[in-house]
């Protein structure tokens, strides 16, 4: 693997050759290859067991659905949260001026 300097860093994704990213801080570079290692956790779970009935490409699909149906659960999730939070703000608010 290539090493990273301050202003770029590589990643390597399902064995293919590493992929330079521009980084503005260490801590950014440090969350790139936390998400690299999590592609690579799914892509090598993904990978044997299906790697006789489907191509590379179509192996990788099914880890880009799986990281998107997981961000769009997420999204939901917080969006929900930030919607409780609002109300509860404002009912809050309700109560302080009735003070």
């Amino acid at each position: 693997m290539v090493k990273d300097n301050d202003n770029k860093t590589w990643i390597q994704i399902a064995g293919n050759k590493p992929i330079p990213l521009a980084v503005g801080s260490k801590d950014e570079a440090d969350a790139y290859h936390k998400a690299e290692d999590l592609v690579n956790k799914v892509w090598g779970q993904y990978n044997p067991k299906y790697k006789a009935n489907f191509s590379s490409a179509e192996i990788m699909a099914m880890v880009a659905f799986k990281f998107a149906w997981l961000y769009l659960g997420s999204k939901e999730t917080n969006d929900a949260v930030g919607e409780y939070l609002k109300q509860f703000e404002q009912k809050l608010d309700e109560i302080v001026v009735k003070l």
